[in-house]
């Protein structure tokens, strides 16, 4: 029932929308009526940064009046560092002194877009394509201008009856096609670059999008170095450990150039984790999450800013790294006090569950990880079956370790009817994600019962799984790494040789990563390679090296460097 009134009230609100614009159509500017059924968001900007709000330099030629030209680029800028709401209210302001101006509802609607994030909400979606609709009523618009508008409108265009992915395309080709009619026109490049990283296939493990993004994006960046976006989707275009290395000149460069923005403090942590840079990535989020605490105060959010708790979850995994469990810690306990998040998403889902787990599961805490459980109250987990796996991931995989077979059936059996949850939302992607969980459980189950060889063979197949598929942008990587998990199988069952492949291969994935250094290491000493065992000790305490870290497997590092007088 509430879906069927759902509907009526969208198709009430399209037709509403088509009257006010049509009834308008004489003078071609928007009425009051039409401009508000649109619900913008409006306001002062909120930013956390210099108080001169540094955002770069973006220059956006329209056809609006002069007047507008400084809050455009503002809004621009806004727009390419995925300050989407702080951006909406500028084409808002934009759209109060010149209604009709139309390249400002196009930026609404980009606004609602956010490439690279979870796909719109529907009603955001709505606003969407209302924006577009006036956009397209309007005269005052350039034939640059109406292409733009043209393929932003292929992104909303039947939202309710096709998928995501499919409109992504739709305005990845049309933005082509500016880009190639507009060859000097940058921001046509840059879009076309953003759209290119967006539409991007998941299983094309060539990069072919990413790449050509990149080749776009830095072939612009001499002549525009201080442009927000262009080293913004640089990072994004090679967030992959096969790329990563040549995205680092960009990642330490975009938070120097937008320091007002909480997204730009963040962002370069990505490609620090893929390089396994924990100093720097630290840096990184402690000052992003300050400047979302700032700004959720600011803005008036009630609670916690979800940008606040997706730089938790890069700063957890990152103090893992370095052995800092007084620090990882501290930051869990911190989550513990947070019960209201605005907005509820996909980021605020995925920290709840990972931040817990990667701690207990880091530390090889199996009891702890058996019963670990969720602080929030009334969250709703239904809504996100991925997220939710990952704590009954952590559940099975203590469970298991600990020999308590029955509870390790019982999350086995919520991992499977979480899968076929997300097989029914056609979320293929993460639906693999949860099935490479499930092979990972069973293989420890089969271990535990004493059926070697059947475990190591499930263990190597959640592990090739999760080499064919790369991480989701929200995290900074596995709750824990298949492939790791199969070398701590293997030396378990006393296969040094074969653990250390493991181990060595999953370090080209997940460089500096303090269980694989250690198992490594390990599995070196076991097979009489003290050299190499002793090179695996020494990284291992390189990266290890807070005040504060002081795992048992530190004094073993310590132990045989000196004893081996390395």
């Amino acid at each position: 029932m509430k879906k069927i009134i759902s509907h009526a009230l969208l198709f009430f609100f399209n037709v509403l929308l088509c009257v006010l614009i049509s009834c308008n159509n004489k003078n071609k500017v928007p009425s009051v009526e039409t401009i508000n059924a649109i619900n913008l968001k409006k306001g002062n900007i909120v930013s956390c940064g210099p108080a001169e709000q540094q955002l770069g330099t973006v220059e956006f030629i329209t056809s609006c009046s002069p007047q507008t030209k400084k809050d455009f680029n503002v809004a621009m800028a806004l727009l390419h560092s995925f300050e989407y709401d702080e951006a909406e209210k500028v084409f808002a302001k934009i759209i109060d002194a010149e209604p009709a101006c139309a390249m400002a509802y196009w930026g609404v609607a980009m606004s609602n877009y956010h490439p690279l994030w979870a796909p719109p909400t529907p009603p955001e979606l709505q606003k969407g394509a209302a924006a577009i609709a006036i956009a397209k009523s309007l005269i005052q618009q350039t034939g640059r201008e109406a292409d733009y508008i043209d393929a932003m409108e292929l992104f909303y265009k039947d939202w309710s009856k096709v998928n995501h992915r499919t409109r992504a395309v739709s305005f990845e080709k049309a933005m082509e096609k500016i880009y190639k009619e507009n060859p000097a026109e940058k921001e046509a490049a840059i879009f076309y670059a953003l759209a290119l990283a967006a539409a991007a296939d998941p299983a094309d493990k060539s990069f072919a999008n990413q790449k050509k993004a990149y080749t776009i994006l830095t072939a612009l960046y001499p002549n525009e170095p201080d442009h927000p976006g262009i080293v913004h989707y640089t990072i994004h275009s090679y967030d992959y450990p096969e790329l990563a290395a040549l995205a680092l000149p960009a990642a330490r460069k975009y938070a120097a150039i937008a320091p007002s923005s909480a997204h730009a403090q963040h962002m370069p942590s990505h490609i620090f984790t893929r390089l396994g840079l924990w100093d720097e990535c630290i840096t990184s989020n402690t000052a992003a999450a300050a400047s979302a605490k700032c700004y959720a105060e600011a803005a008036g959010i009630k609670g916690h800013w979800d940008e606040e708790l997706h730089a938790l979850d890069y700063l957890v995994y990152a103090y893992l790294q370095k052995g800092d469990n007084i620090l990882a810690k501290k930051e869990w306990d911190y989550l513990k006090t947070i019960t209201e998040v605005s907005p509820v998403n996909f980021k605020v889902a995925y920290a709840f569950a990972a931040i817990p787990s990667r701690y207990v599961l880091e530390n090889k805490l199996w009891e702890e990880a058996a019963g670990i459980k969720d602080h929030t109250e009334n969250f709703a987990w239904d809504s996100y079956p991925w997220q939710n796996a990952i704590l009954h991931f952590t559940r099975a995989l203590g469970a298991a370790n600990i020999g308590n077979m029955g509870l390790a059936g019982r999350e086995v059996k919520i991992l499977y009817r979480l899968y076929d949850t997300l097989i029914v939302q056609k979320d293929s992607y993460k639906a693999n994600q949860v099935s490479i969980q499930i092979k990972t459980a069973e293989a420890w189950i089969l271990l535990k019962e004493g059926k070697a060889n059947e475990a190591i063979k499930q263990m190597a197949v959640a592990a090739a799984m999760e080499d064919k598929t790369e991480k989701n942008a929200v995290t900074p990587g596995e709750v824990i790494p298949a492939k790791e998990l199969l070398g701590d199988m293997l030396l378990q069952l006393n296969k040094p040789a074969d653990a250390l492949v493991a181990y060595e291969a999953d370090l080209q994935k997940h460089p500096n990563r303090f269980n694989g250094l250690y198992g490594a290491a390990v599995a070196c000493e076991k097979i009489n390679n003290t050299d190499k065992a002793g090179y695996y000790y020494k990284q291992l305490l390189a990266i290890a090296n807070s005040p504060n870290a002081n795992r048992p497997e530190m004094e073993k590092a310590k132990l045989f460097l000196k004893k081996d007088g390395k």
